[in-house]
């Protein structure tokens, strides 16, 4: 995806949120991600499967007080993506707020 477009991967708001919450991190835990989205284990499945098919992101297994735990990570390309989507996002706000403050 080139810098400054939209992205279809992150056309769901579940998917808009989980990038922007690992745009800040190295990685993010599953039940984090789902506790921020507000969505179901199987929905938050599916948007991180969707965004690993797309590329965006890679998921990873450990251990943690005794229990597996899956973690979420951005990947270089995803970080692009991300970073283009925000950038096209910004350039609609600063359009539609000039051409309120011209009419």
């Amino acid at each position: 995806m080139t810098a400054g477009q939209l992205d279809p991967a992150f056309a769901a708001t579940a998917r808009l949120q989980i990038a922007a919450v690992l745009a800040q991190v190295d990685s993010g835990e599953f039940s984090r991600l789902r506790e921020i989205t507000g969505v179901s284990d199987s929905v938050l499945s599916k948007h991180l499967s969707a965004l690993v098919e797309a590329g965006y992101v890679t998921l990873s297994k450990s251990a943690l007080a005794g229990r597996q735990r899956t973690w979420a990570s951005l990947t270089k390309p995803g970080r692009a993506a991300f970073t283009g989507h925000v950038a096209a996002l910004q350039a609609m706000v600063a359009a539609a707020g000039a051409a309120g403050a011209a009419g």
